[in-house]
């Protein structure tokens, strides 16, 4: 049983990992690593009902060890690894589930050098809530627990250290921002207003069960429309804890990661400002990007999903700019992927080069479909009847002019079946019969 994910822990609050018990055992594992590091622990998360309740179980916890509390209150996932490197502090716990539904929540922990934790630190932890799990007991409520005080300041902070990166003024320039119900719901809008420009929120009314629904970086549709209708300059949908950006032209065209890699890549590029090193994607990135990157010499490597996977790649070839195709973008002076600062990035572009996004949003990618399937267990997949033959088959299909990947995802309990090539058609039928096959293999 694996409890980490490729983005931390994730489940329901109040049960096993996230039962009371566990939480404290986590709390008390980040506070000891803490003191050794200085001793100073920045708490937020996102507008879950449930994320106050284990900010503060984290956080009695880690107070038990001898760690000093800092409580940013809502405050997205990179707002929290900001805040780290910002105050210096030893750790960083932002609970979120991230792009899943609100009876979800999860955990993430960065060091002092804002980054995940190490994985061997993971597995240490996992080790110890597996082997000293034990019957779960009730939620306590909020009133028979010491919740910390929201430091005000914090957002301040943040927002600061945003408006750092984005020193073109914006004036001029309109963006809807949907913000998913999420974490970003005033911090987005605010960092766009202090940078000049005008701004349309939508979906920034958090009412603790409404996060992610029908909206925000997994449902971007209605973002997209908005932008198109309103004439605005461009949109962008955050997801719950605003890590993840994805954005529309002026046409309400829809552009995911893999076009955001494309834009600054080029733009880098034509400055003179990206180094030798390329561009970091991942094994679900569009064989289009990796063919576009060719064609103009910048070189293009795949990292495993996960931002602590392209991350490790980025560092290792020395590259500044990395990312997943589900809007999560890496810079270099940015270690845990914010969405906020790649759209006010995005912003820059569009304002220094006077054109369009739709201009600049020229990548070419060849057909790609991805299908979910839900599971009740991670079988190794050579195990499972009837679907190697038929990842086999759809191989020979495409005939070197395309690409087959399975995996299980980190965060959910699905498989994903991705495939993609130059036919439209085939890619379609190889996508349904490797979905059938697993779905037959499974039950």
């Amino acid at each position: 049983m694996k409890l980490f994910g490729t983005d931390g822990l994730r489940g329901q609050a109040g049960e096993f990992p996230l039962d009371a018990p566990s939480l404290r055992r986590i709390g008390q594992s980040i506070g000891k690593h803490s003191i050794r590091a200085g001793g100073c622990v920045i708490v937020g998360g996102d507008t879950r009902e449930s994320t106050p309740w284990l900010i503060a179980e984290l956080a009695a916890a880690a107070q038990s060890e001898g760690a000093k509390i800092a409580h940013a209150g809502t405050m997205t996932t990179p707002g929290i690894a900001e805040l780290v490197l910002g105050l210096g502090a030893s750790a960083g716990i932002s609970v979120s589930a991230s792009h899943n539904p609100w009876r979800d929540n999860g955990i993430k922990i960065f060091g002092s050098d804002g980054r995940k934790w190490p994985g061997e630190w993971e597995e240490e932890l996992e080790q110890v809530l597996l082997s000293e799990h034990e019957q779960q007991e009730p939620m306590r409520s909020l009133e028979d627990l010491a919740v910390p005080e929201v430091d005000r300041k914090l957002a301040e902070m943040y927002l600061q250290r945003l408006a750092q990166r984005a020193p073109a003024p914006l004036k001029g320039l309109h963006v809807v921002i949907d913000a998913g119900n999420g974490a970003a719901f005033e911090l987005g809008p605010a960092a766009f207003t202090r940078a000049g420009a005008r701004v349309t929120p939508v979906y920034a009314d958090p009412n603790g069960r409404n996060i992610n629904e029908g909206c925000g970086a997994l449902h971007p549709a209605s973002m997209a429309a908005s932008t198109r209708e309103r004439g605005a300059t461009f949109g962008v949908a955050y997801d719950g804890d605003a890590d993840r950006s994805i954005f529309a032209d002026e046409r309400g065209r829809i552009l995911d990661g893999d076009d955001v890699l494309w834009i600054v890549a080029t733009d880098w590029k034509r400055k003179g400002a990206l180094p030798s090193a390329g561009v970091v994607g991942t094994v679900m990135s569009n064989y289009g990007l990796e063919a576009a990157f060719e064609r103009e010499g910048i070189p293009f490597a795949r990292a495993a999903v996960g931002d602590r996977n392209v991350a490790r790649l980025m560092e290792e070839r020395g590259a500044a700019l990395g990312g997943e195709t589900s809007g999560h973008i890496l810079l270099r002076d940015s270690p845990a992927g914010d969405g906020i600062a790649t759209s006010l990035l995005l912003a820059e572009i569009i304002m220094e080069g006077g054109q369009p996004l739709s201009s600049l949003a020229t990548l070419s990618k060849v057909p790609q479909i991805l299908r979910n399937v839900r599971v009740d267990r991670r079988q190794p997949l050579e195990e499972i009847p009837g679907l190697v033959q038929a990842i086999a088959r759809a191989k020979e299909s495409l005939d070197h002019r395309g690409r087959v990947y399975l995996r299980y995802s980190g965060t959910e309990p699905l498989l994903r079946i991705l495939v993609e090539g130059f036919d439209a058609s085939l890619v379609e039928r190889l996508a349904q019969e490797l979905e059938t096959a697993a779905r037959a293999g499974l039950s």
